[in-house]
């Protein structure tokens, strides 16, 4: 029997350098949790001190025998879905996360126009990036995920102006909503 191990346990920070990033459907995914980014994944700036929220709900049901015994537990459904905000809120590509790629338009230095029209936003792949204790490096990648929730948009003089996300994902041609790779980096080599 294995003990328990408190080397094993673990928090996640954002890696040095950008923790989330967009890419458009069809880019290649990542597959392992060191090799960097190609330029097609755009980093979306900070996020929240609130870090990212993983949540997997999964519905089932009971099938009862005659006489009332519980004999088989069915999943029905199960989703996938991922919160966090994002707090850079002049960063042309993190207001096109929020309102649609074609409803942002400009720069900060031209002046960004945001049209919110009543329209689902893009769908794109995400990557989160990690660095877990001992350096581990981890990395969420996302498929395809589209924002299913946006939460209030607050502006006071004590807080940050952020978009607080709920994405939800959903399975590729091969099931997954999401994968996850785990790695300790090169030797030598930087988070």
């Amino acid at each position: 029997m294995t003990k328990p191990n408190a080397s094993l346990v673990t928090q996640g920070k954002p890696k040095v350098g950008g923790a989330v990033f967009k890419a458009p459907l069809g880019t290649a995914l990542p597959t392992d949790a060191t090799t960097a980014l190609p330029e097609a994944w755009i980093q979306l700036g900070y996020v929240a001190d609130s870090g990212v929220t993983n949540t997997i709900s999964i519905e089932s049901a009971n099938q009862k025998a005659w006489g009332g015994d519980v004999v088989l537990n069915g999943q029905t459904s199960k989703t996938d879905e991922i919160k966090f905000k994002l707090i850079e809120s002049l960063n042309p590509e993190v207001l096109k996360v929020v309102f649609g790629e074609d409803n942002v338009t400009g720069s900060l230095e031209d002046g960004i126009t945001v049209h919110c029209k009543p329209l689902q936003t893009e769908a794109h792949s995400f990557v989160f990036d990690m660095i877990q204790k001992g350096g581990i490096l981890k990395r969420l990648v996302v498929p395809e995920a589209t924002v299913t929730a946006i939460g209030d948009i607050v502006y006071k003089d004590d807080e940050a102006v952020g978009y607080d996300l709920t994405m939800g994902a959903v399975p590729d041609e091969s099931g997954d909503t999401h994968a996850e790779y785990i790695a300790k980096p090169a030797a030598g080599g930087g988070a």
